[in-house]
């Protein structure tokens, strides 16, 4: 077995093994009532670096977060600990910061129980460095706000770093924080964990924080929440994908379909998330424009939006932040059924109006700016329509009319945005329809081709831990319009990359369960003979940016943005051969092959790479995976469509656990694929059909479809 075949083994063991156990905890109505609350308080509160503010030795400290002061100004551990005695917030109410979050219409709370510096919020057993051993505070926070969450209503959740600065047998501090996370230092989380979610009433949410847990770790820590709590929702940065929702970036508004449950994390500033007494602020109104528009774009695009606030060490809230707060309340309690308990927008179309949210019988459009001449034009949109109006204010008529491509609306004049976002209400009789997208024609008569280079992504987030995340497909889909009625029969064709997965394939309104078994091998029709290589090249070592697993690479997808790297030809390599570049943590490598082809044909390679590898051809991306199992290489076969004259493929190979990369290319494998009918389906001519596929009961839903080869071919009969 090879150490490919063994890792799609242990994948697929696993997925049978923890399916059932793993990700059925989280009950429908749980999930539901957790996405449905769209806007959530984040609190950064600390009973160090609240004190400080940003400041030590009486300068502001301007390098890094401030809730990371400790290490960003290099204080001792024992002098760090020593101002905790300071800790005394006599402005500390709970009732007031679940009011605040209830007046600004935030329907959780989650704070943090302890952030990296290790100081707990909570009366532990665990440890005296907490806020009623090391302060002359000694009340215990998260007893009373999860208290005051109770009597106001307000879901509560934690925030629990699993890095642990204080903590004497974690790891060192590091500047990427994802360390690992030592067996000792585990059992320590777990206890505090056993605390945090047996004596704080109902955790709705935990929202775990930085540190490199092992596959075994995360699934422990995962069980073990859902054991003590079984509805409450697992943020991804357990790591490994074992969480019920995934994390977006800092302040990130994803413009893409997020096929799972989704959050996004938001500060204040850009520069901090824990009190920063010397922050420069913007004007009150632009700061609440800016967190408002955030807000919509990401309940638009399906997301849960969660704004922080970080109060002072004496425990009152910045007022700035207050009155922010309150502005977006006051324009929610006008906008509320725009925002809670919606779905996104059903359009795949950028409006630079605005953004959309919707439900079954209704869509609301999101005025951010005026639209151009004072009209809409929502495209494929059918229904009959009810009622139209500005929410709130009825004062405001506004014209309809229907075209070939969809509703126009016509704004009155006078209608402003500028001082305040307004919310167009469309109602519907019977709800609506929005045309499907994107729509997949024959490209030959009586041929349609599904693959990953015309399918519609549908993404999550994977990754061992925050550094080595990345963008995953976890679907891919079409919605195919023929242009001849008749039977069709479905053909799929893939490689030894693919043999052996199980997918669940929807082919127009039914889902099935297909192995992919490969029986009937089919020959490439390529000929081998009619390329030119180029010698390999090598550029790296790359630290950060977009070398990074998950980095952005389109700036290497063009001949210039090539020709300027320090490529390095191996005129030594050979194909077939497999070689070693020593590598540090944390860097990545590119490797170019020029592939020069007398004819448009179909190639297959085989690849081996180590801890993660990007696959590109002519800056199309056809391959992104990392290594779950941490084995020490793994191999691809990928499919390369080469065009007429000079190819250039490129290889990201990354590294993160290892001391090398390991690294081969070889076209001197079989040049065959596998061939699997499908019974035949009757499809009307103009009608549009869904077909997709994704894994059939994944270890994790975040876990990447990787099925590079997987083509469908549709054959009128």
């Amino acid at each position: 077995m090879t150490k490919r075949n063994y890792y799609i083994f242990f994948l697929l063991f696993f997925c049978t093994l923890y399916t059932h156990s793993t990700f059925s905890q989280i009950s429908p109505q749980a999930l539901k009532q957790w996405k449905d609350q769209k806007y959530s308080m984040f609190i950064h509160w600390g009973g160090i670096y609240s004190v400080l503010g940003g400041v030590w030795d009486g300068k502001p400290i301007d390098r890094g977060l401030s809730e990371q002061i400790q290490a960003h100004a290099g204080i001792y551990s024992d002098t760090y600990a020593n101002v905790a005695k300071k800790f005394n917030p006599i402005y500390w109410n709970a009732d007031s910061i679940a009011l605040l979050a209830k007046e600004a219409g935030m329907r959780s709370i989650v704070i943090t129980s302890k952030h990296h510096d290790g100081f707990c919020m909570w009366n532990t057993r665990s440890t005296d460095f907490d806020v009623v051993d090391a302060t002359p505070f000694k009340r215990d926070v998260l007893k009373e706000l999860s208290d005051a969450c109770k009597r106001h209503e307000i879901s509560f959740g934690l925030y629990f770093s699993l890095i642990d600065w204080h903590y004497p047998e974690a790891s060192p501090i590091s500047s990427h924080n994802s360390d690992r996370i030592t067996p000792s230092h585990h059992e320590y989380n777990k206890q505090q964990l056993t605390e945090l979610l047996t004596n704080y009433g109902s955790v709705t949410e935990i929202w775990f924080d930085m540190g490199s847990q092992s596959l075994q770790q995360s699934q422990e820590l995962r069980e073990l929440v859902h054991r003590l709590q079984p509805d409450c929702m697992i943020g991804s940065r357990i790591g490994n994908d074992m969480g019920d929702f995934t994390v977006m970036g800092d302040n990130q508004e994803p413009d893409y379909v997020i096929e799972v449950p989704w959050q996004s994390p938001a500060s204040f500033f850009d520069e901090t998330w824990g009190y920063r007494s010397w922050q420069k602020r913007v004007p009150l109104e632009e700061k609440q424009k800016e967190k408002l528009t955030s807000l919509i774009r990401v309940v638009s695009r399906g997301g849960k939006y969660l704004l922080n606030i970080g109060p002072k060490g004496d425990g009152s809230v910045v007022p700035y932040e207050k009155e922010v707060l309150l502005k977006t309340g006051e324009w929610l309690k006008k906008n509320s059924e725009a925002i809670y308990g919606v779905n996104p927008d059903p359009f795949h179309t950028p409006f630079e109006w605005g953004s959309v949210t919707s439900s079954s019988d209704k869509l609301y459009l999101h005025l951010l700016s005026l639209p151009q001449n004072n009209t809409i034009v929502l495209p494929g949109l059918t229904g009959k329509i009810k009622s139209v109006e500005v929410l709130g204010n009825k004062k405001y008529k506004i014209k309809l009319s229907s075209k070939s491509d969809g509703v126009v609306l016509t704004l009155p004049e006078g209608l402003d945005v500028s001082k305040e976002f307004q919310v167009i209400g469309i109602t519907f009789s019977n709800g609506y329809k929005v045309a499907p997208f994107p729509v997949t024609k024959e490209i030959r008569q009586n041929e349609i081709v599904l693959s990953s280079t015309n399918a519609f992504k549908h993404y999550s987030n994977s990754g061992i831990d925050y550094n080595t995340r990345y963008l995953s497909t976890v679907k891919e889909s079409w919605n195919v319009q023929p242009a001849t009625t008749g039977k069709w029969t479905p053909v799929l064709y893939y490689s030894a990359e693919e043999k052996g997965k199980k997918l669940d394939i929807q082919i127009t309104d039914k889902t099935q369960q297909i192995t992919l078994d490969g029986r009937e091998v089919v020959k490439l029709q390529n000929n081998l003979t009619a390329l030119i290589w180029s010698p390999l090249y090598l550029a790296g070592p790359f630290y950060s940016g977009i070398e990074g697993v998950h980095g952005d690479v389109t700036k290497l997808t063009t001949t210039a943005a090539w020709e300027n790297k320090p490529w390095t030809p191996q005129s030594e390599w050979k194909q077939g051969e497999t070689y070693t570049i020593p590598s540090e943590s944390s860097t990545a490598w590119y490797v170019l092959q020029e592939i020069t082809s007398a004819e448009a044909q179909s190639l297959l390679i085989r690849i081996t790479s180590g801890d993660a590898v990007l696959v590109l051809l002519n800056g199309k991306q056809l391959l992104i995976h990392n290594n779950p199992e941490k084995v020490k290489s793994l191999e691809d076969m990928i499919l390369l469509p080469l065009q007429k004259g000079k190819n250039q493929l490129l290889i990201k190979l990354y590294n993160y656990f290892q001391k090398e990369i390991p690294f081969s290319l070889s076209a001197q494998i079989p040049q065959e694929l596998y061939k699997l009918p499908l019974p035949s389906v009757s499809l009307q001519a103009g009608s549009i059909y869904p077909f997709s596929w994704k894994w059939h009961q994944p270890l994790s839903p975040h876990y990447t479809l990787i099925v590079p080869n997987l083509s469908l071919q549709l054959i009128k009969q």
